[in-house]
Parts: structure tokens; C-alpha cells; sequence
């Protein structure tokens, strides 16, 4: 059977050991080291070294995630099988140009699993996660950003309720690609 953890008033059913938790500065490390695989391990295919060395060096510098851990706009959420962090998710309560039509919205910036942990329920676990935090913060849409070529995500997303609203360039490097902007109601 199923164990079954209550995070932020929300049941989550987990077929497997998945715990999830709350990172901290503390975690800047194990998340830039995450945020690199799981991004080259994505969409390296597609794209230039070049280009990847230039996104990783902008979003996934220390520095950078250190300042995102430290804005308190910013929320993110470790999911760990076990002692090995298997995935990461984060929420982004900044109003953006592209969220600005929408009722008291909150972002789902990034979810990203491990290769070896995709269709294991990680993504499952912080979606329903994010959908939680949503719910607990009164927030009315949720939204995020998607590659349109990154279908296996768009279709994990569209599963979940979420509806194409819009459409944004998303540079990978000296890249200009397109990201399908997509949202759903709390």
C-alpha cells in the first residue's frame, strides 16, 4: 500500500519513498549541481555546447541560485528517494510581463527530475506539491513556461489541467527559442 505524507494540508500518495522538503541556502550547492545535469541531460541534444555553456553559466552560477534561495519571492522544493536528491521544484511569486493579465498568479519556474528518475513519480510528487503551495497561499492561476519542442513536458503539463495561453522567447545561449507559456486555475 501506498505511504501516504501530509505536506501543507495536502495528501500526497507516494508509490515509492519519496520525501519532499523545503530547500535552504544551505542547498545551493546540491541545486546548481542538479539544475546543470538534469539541464544538460534535457536539452543538450538540441543544442550547441556553446549556447549550453552560456545559459548554465548565467542561471546556474552559485551566485545566482545562492540570490534566488535568498529572495523570499522565490520557493523551492527538494524531492528526495531516500538520501539522494532526485529532483527539484521551483515557484516564482514575481509578477512578470507574461503573468500580468492573470488573477493573483504564482510560476512554476522550473521542475526538473534526474534522467534515471523520469515516469518514477518525482514530477508527480512536486506538481502535486506546487498545486499545495498554491492552494495555501490563495493564489488563483498557476502558470509556467515550457519549451514547445520539450513535448514529453507539455504533455505532463497539459495531463495536469495546464492550457497554452501565450508564447514568450526563451534564449538558450545566443539561442532565441520559444517557450509555450501554459496555466491552469487553482
Amino acid at each position: 500500500m501506498p505511504a501516504r505524507r501530509q505536506v501543507w494540508g495536502y495528501l500526497l500518495n507516494c508509490s515509492m519513498s519519496i520525501n519532499i522538503r523545503f530547500a535552504s541556502i544551505a542547498d545551493a550547492e546540491l541545486i546548481v549541481d542538479l539544475s546543470r545535469k538534469t539541464f544538460n541531460e534535457t536539452f543538450a541534444p538540441q543544442n550547441t555546447k556553446e549556447n549550453m555553456d552560456l545559459f548554465i553559466e548565467k542561471y546556474y552560477a552559485l551566485e545566482t541560485i545562492q540570490a534566488e534561495l535568498s529572495d523570499p519571492l522565490n520557493i523551492f522544493i527538494l524531492a528526495y528517494s531516500g538520501n539522494q536528491l532526485v529532483g527539484y521544484a521551483k515557484m516564482n511569486e514575481h509578477l512578470k510581463e507574461e503573468s500580468k493579465e492573470l488573477e493573483n498568479p504564482i510560476e512554476i519556474e522550473r521542475i526538473y527530475s534526474i534522467k534515471e528518475m523520469i515516469g518514477k513519480g518525482i514530477g508527480k510528487k512536486l506538481m502535486e506539491t506546487c498545486l499545495a503551495i498554491a492552494v495555501e497561499k490563495n493564489k488563483k492561476e498557476i502558470w509556467l513556461g515550457v519549451w514547445e519542442y520539450n513535448y514529453r513536458a507539455v504533455e505532463f503539463y497539459t495531463r495536469w489541467g495546464f492550457e497554452k495561453f501565450g508564447e514568450h522567447s526563451f534564449p538558450v545561449g545566443n539561442d532565441p527559442q520559444t517557450d509555450q507559456l501554459m496555466k491552469r486555475t487553482v
